[in-house]
């Protein structure tokens, strides 16, 4: 069993993430959203999962909102990674220090229970992650998952659904049905080597337009591209075409620290320079990264 003085050995080949990455040229307005980025550990502090399928190095809250404020933006929405389990104390605990500028998508057991569901609204959770990548996690029931989300439902919380552009035509049935607003990490991951306008991603397009409560995260370039750092510039028309086509209903986030990256390691600052890319008026860059999220994750505050 972990303990807290326990360490650990990251997984061969991991990347560490950019300690000094450049300074972007691109200004996000105020009040932008880092809407999907992680803590790692400390491993010392915050025990890896047993049942991990990796390692990561370390990645603090300390570094990410210094990360947060060196880029430009104002609040974080932590997503929990699949190395934590369903043990989401580093989430909570960076949320907790954040001073009301993060707030957080967790993973939880399938037979949670209600009080501890309460906890984690009132810890700033908002939503809970169903991670569908094999190599990641281990599959789940969808009967299970279904129950769950009409619980989640009534929390008014949504689900991020973390899949691969190859298992979306198994998966689309189960995620046209899921009850609450439903945010897709990274495009579903397409392959860049189609058209943009081809019947791939056609079938992605599909899925938002016929389910309205369905939403799309633009990011990850780094993870998509074939065509690589630090232009991707393979991944800019399939995020145009999201951006364009349903502005209400994307976001943006850094993914840092990168998990899992073994090719290269992304600089932050040309990833905030990717956004005018792919989000062409200020209007559009509003939207992705002020409007949408605080809609999502502060409503309360949100205009």
């Amino acid at each position: 069993m972990n303990t807290p003085a326990e360490t650990f050995e990251r997984t061969p080949g991991w990347l560490d993430w950019q300690a000094s990455p450049s300074k972007p040229k691109f200004t996000p307005p105020p009040g932008a959203v880092d809407a999907h980025c992680h803590v790692f550990g400390p491993g010392n502090e915050f025990p890896f999962a047993p049942e991990r399928k990796y390692t990561p190095c370390d990645a603090s809250k300390h570094q990410l909102f210094a990360l947060r404020d060196y880029l430009g933006f104002s609040r974080n929405v932590l997503v929990q990674a699949s190395c934590h389990g369903v043990d989401n104390a580093a989430l909570l605990d960076a949320i907790a220090h954040s001073d009301g500028k993060a707030r957080g998508v967790a993973t939880v057991p399938l037979d949670i229970a209600d009080n501890d569901l309460e906890a984690l609204h009132e810890g700033g959770v908002r939503g809970v992650r169903f991670n569908f990548v094999r190599r990641l996690a281990d599959p789940l029931p969808a009967d299970a998952l279904m129950a769950l989300a009409h619980r989640l439902e009534a929390l008014c919380w949504h689900i991020v659904v973390y899949f691969e552009a190859a298992d979306l035509p198994t998966l689309y049935g189960f995620f046209s049905s899921l009850p609450t607003q439903v945010i897709v990490d990274h495009m579903g991951r397409p392959d860049t080597t189609q058209p943009a306008q081809g019947t791939d991603f056609d079938l992605f397009i599909r899925l938002l337009e016929e389910n309205p409560n369905v939403w799309s995260k633009v990011s990850c370039p780094e993870r998509i591209s074939k065509s690589g750092p630090p232009s991707y510039g393979d991944v800019v028309p399939f995020a145009r075409r999201v951006i364009e086509t349903f502005s209400d209903r994307v976001l943006w986030g850094t993914d840092w620290p990168h998990p899992n990256m073994k090719s290269h390691m992304p600089d932050d600052g040309h990833l905030v320079d990717f956004i005018p890319k792919i989000a062409p008026s200020t209007e559009l860059h509003h939207k992705l990264l002020v409007d949408n999220p605080m809609r999502l994750y502060w409503p309360e505050e949100a205009r």
